[in-house]
């Protein structure tokens, strides 16, 4: 794991499968040094993304990793933390372990490795860091109290990293995806499908009717978008949430 070239370097957490996968992909063609910390392993994924076995819950093992990294390739330009999950579920429904796991990987895990990149970030004078939010950083969606409450987080971290670190020409902004077709989403819909016993391609073909673009979106778009937000065509946005939802959110 080394960078003789000096390529750029992007960091992305969560990226095996989904948009995680999809911003590794495109970061890889662009030309960057990309890896992915994950959990699991994707043997689909692009082999020039180096994966590194990462559990985002446990903060310190994070930072050492993310050390690592650093130390070997001489530099960190872009950190896309997208690692997350899912729940839905009421505030009345949502159960204190429950909340915790989702919060130590959703929110924890992003300022664990936010926290990691910064002095190298400093020490360049540059650096652009990416959340992976959602619509319900703007929006609130019934069942997810969780959920909702850790992409909000993520959107206000944007913001105030984007506040504190400007002086070192470092960037951070939120990227707001709405309904985006990734296993995740498969996911999602199966286990409400199991539960209710409706059709799925009903459940899916009605989804995508409530995006006023009339389909859902797909990860290489979300990618697309924070390949730019990387770059130095975006050099002058930041602590902006960016959304990406086919209009959801302007209803």
């Amino acid at each position: 794991m080394t960078n003789p070239s000096n390529k750029p370097v992007c960091l992305v957490t969560g990226g095996s499968f989904g948009i995680g996968q999809a911003v590794c992909e495109k970061f890889i063609k662009q030309g960057y040094a990309v890896i992915n910390l994950d959990i699991s392993q994707n043997p689909k994924l692009n082999q020039d993304v180096h994966w590194l076995e990462c559990d985002m819950t446990q903060g310190l093992a994070v930072k050492q990793l993310i050390q690592q990294v650093i130390n070997q390739y001489g530099r960190i330009d872009t950190l896309v933390s997208n690692a997350g999950i899912h729940m839905s579920a009421t505030i009345e429904e949502t159960t204190d372990a429950q909340f915790d796991h989702l919060f130590s990987l959703n929110v924890k895990g992003a300022i664990a490795a936010t926290q990691a990149v910064l002095p190298k970030m400093k020490e360049q004078n540059q650096g652009v860091i990416l959340y992976m939010a959602s619509e319900q950083a703007l929006v609130a969606k019934r069942n997810s109290f969780a959920y909702n409450l850790s992409k909000s987080a993520l959107a206000s971290m944007a913001k105030t990293t984007a506040l504190d670190y400007a002086q070192y020409q470092i960037r951070a902004n939120a990227i707001c995806p709405g309904t985006i077709e990734t296993p995740l989403y498969h996911q999602a819909i199966d286990k409400y499908v199991a539960s209710s016993g409706a059709d799925k391609n009903q459940v899916h073909a009605e989804e995508a009717a409530l995006q006023p673009i009339g389909r859902l979106g797909q990860a290489d778009e979300v990618a697309a978008l924070a390949y730019f937000l990387a770059s130095d065509d975006a050099k002058f946005i930041t602590g902006s949430l960016q959304v990406i939802d086919g209009g959801y959110t302007a209803q």
